[in-house]
């Protein structure tokens, strides 16, 4: 037999707990960015998010499921933003990873608490969290080699690593940059993470 589910204010159920998930994936980044995720509960995120534990657990298992989610969500937009404006930029490859570069620093510098959940919080946590950030590693070395090799095509073991090498400077530099205060500017950061990057522009020659 069909069950009809009833609906509040024009939203079903499920409706409803996507829009608490999403709240809480909004409240822990900032409060795992602003307390540090090991310094953070449950209960902070839940005041932050409007709502009771009892709804955090309709959503997540524990903090850890609930870290991945908002790494996640953080990573993909930038991600897509990134990109953007690779595909946009119509100048050399150089050229281009140097806007990529600067927009990437300059989204943690606009969003302290996003960037230290998404650079230094995110790290050494547990196995699932690392999975989840090997992956957005991988996917931006990949954007950093389409960037400055447009052309190259190879999935060769050396580029691999080459893109790994790469991508893990840059966050590496972005690491350093945000214990230190941000105290160097978007472009002198950047210009020093495109001198490491290179290493993709000659690995597609």
């Amino acid at each position: 037999m069909a069950v009809r589910r009833r609906t509040y204010a024009g939203q079903s159920a499920e409706a409803r707990a996507q829009a608490r998930r999403d709240r809480l994936i909004e409240a822990a980044v900032r409060v795992y960015g602003a307390q540090g995720y090991r310094n953070a509960t449950v209960k902070a995120v839940c005041e932050a998010a409007g709502l009771t534990e009892r709804y955090f657990y309709e959503s997540f298992d524990n903090s850890e499921a609930l870290l991945i989610a908002a790494f996640d969500h953080v990573a993909h937009v930038v991600l897509r933003g990134l990109d953007a404006i690779r595909a946009g930029h119509d100048s050399t490859p150089a050229e281009a990873a140097r806007a990529v570069l600067r927009a990437y620093y300059r989204i943690l510098k606009d969003d302290p608490d996003g960037a230290r959940l998404f650079v230094v919080e995110i790290a050494r946590v547990g196995p699932a969290v690392d999975a989840v950030l090997a992956t957005w590693m991988e996917e931006f070395g990949e954007l950093l080699a389409r960037t400055l090799s447009p052309r190259r095509s190879s999935t060769a073991r050396r580029d691999a690593l080459l893109r790994a090498g790469a991508a893990g400077a840059v966050v590496q530099i972005a690491r350093q940059w945000i214990r230190g205060g941000y105290e160097e500017g978007v472009f002198a950061v950047a210009e020093d993470a495109l001198r490491l990057c290179k290493v993709l522009e000659d690995a597609g020659r």
